[in-house]
């Protein structure tokens, strides 16, 4: 292990993806993540690599279909509007089966609501980052090191599944500094990629990258080859953390930035009495439900804190199959919840249960 350095969480992505092996990084510039871009085009072409600002978000992400193609390590990176152009790209990576790095560093919506941090894309994230059956990885940070160590991760699954993955930060974590440490100084054993277009000399059959199939029978058949390795990524990769679950009679569930807030919530409760834990997703999808569904044997109650309007909350009762009550605090737009609130919003449930 190396020292560790003082980082903005952005630049903390933008230099694990290069020791990570990424070689192209294609982009557009778009508050609170423009650094990424900023980092890339002054490192890249040290380590041999490319960095290139596109006219567009769209063109971004064909750029990235491109370089995945060609078997290269390659991400792209964009705030909440910007993925929203990259969605049709996105499905289209997905049809051809090619693994890449995505990072969307959310700011509030919809529109272009604002520059201020937020969670509002989780739905986006999880359930619909394109049209089609279609699921990508997606990993949410909680700390300027998890920004660096998870974007390992995604490029590590993105390659061995042959699929998108997707990092949701958030304004505040991008825009944040904190120490992190490398955990390598440069992959160079990546991956062979005996799939990609990458020219053969005439020595082997030719690769054909496309998302087309004009018989429904092949289309069908390929998407269920693709949920079987969706199947083995929710059984091999899925990620969380827990803290004072075992005799919680409130569990909360939270991640990324609001996960930290909650932190700091739950040992005041603990403090005055309140038995309250935390399950946080580490994997947006696939989500944790294992790990809830087992919480709720002994919980009386589940609290999502998340900054939106709720996005999370039904997925955590079809984890639980609706077997406690769920109940919600948050805040949207931009704003942040302080600690006092969220403490405030448990002592209202822990007066509830003790009726």
């Amino acid at each position: 292990m190396g020292h560790k350095v003082l980082m903005k969480g952005n630049e903390a992505i933008a230099e694990a993806a290069i020791q990570n092996g990424c070689l192209h990084f294609f982009g557009y510039p778009i508050t609170p993540q423009t650094e990424i871009s900023e980092y890339m085009a002054k490192r890249m072409p040290k380590v041999g690599g490319l960095c290139l600002q596109a006219e567009s978000e769209v063109a971004a992400i064909n750029m990235v279909m491109g370089a995945a193609a060609a078997g290269s390590r390659v991400m792209t990176s964009s705030s909440s509007p910007g993925v929203s152009l990259k969605s049709e790209g996105i499905s289209y990576i997905v049809g051809c089966d090619l693994p890449c790095v995505i990072v969307n560093v959310q700011r509030g919506g919809p529109g272009l609501g604002g520059i201020q941090p937020s969670q509002a894309d989780y739905y986006q994230a999880t359930k619909a980052n394109g049209h089609g059956d279609l699921h990508l990885f997606v990993v949410a940070p909680a700390s300027v090191q998890e920004m660096a160590t998870l974007t390992g991760v995604a490029f590590v699954v993105a390659d061995k599944y042959r699929t998108p993955a997707l990092i949701l930060a958030d304004g505040a974590l991008g825009q944040m500094m904190e120490p992190v440490e490398f955990e390598v100084e440069k992959k160079t054993d990546l991956p062979e990629k005996s799939w990609a277009a990458n020219g053969h000399g005439g020595k082997r059959k030719k690769n054909i990258i496309n998302s087309l199939f004009m018989d429904p029978v092949d289309l069908e058949n390929s998407i269920k080859e693709r949920f079987a390795r969706y199947a083995a990524i929710a059984e091999n990769e899925t990620r969380w953390e827990e803290l004072m679950v075992e005799d919680a009679d409130i569990v909360m569930v939270a991640y990324g930035i609001t996960s930290r807030i909650c932190k700091t919530a739950i040992n005041a409760a603990r403090a005055k009495g309140i038995k309250v834990g935390l399950i946080r997703p580490i994997t947006l999808w696939p989500f944790p439900s294992a790990a809830l569904k087992k919480a709720a044997e002994t919980a009386k109650h589940f609290m999502v804190c998340e900054l939106n309007m709720g996005q999370m909350v039904d997925d955590v009762k079809v984890a639980i199959d609706c077997a406690r009550p769920v109940s919600f605090y948050g805040r949207t737009g931009g704003v942040m919840p302080s600690s006092e609130e969220v403490l405030a919003e448990i002592e209202k449930i822990a007066g509830g249960l003790a009726k």
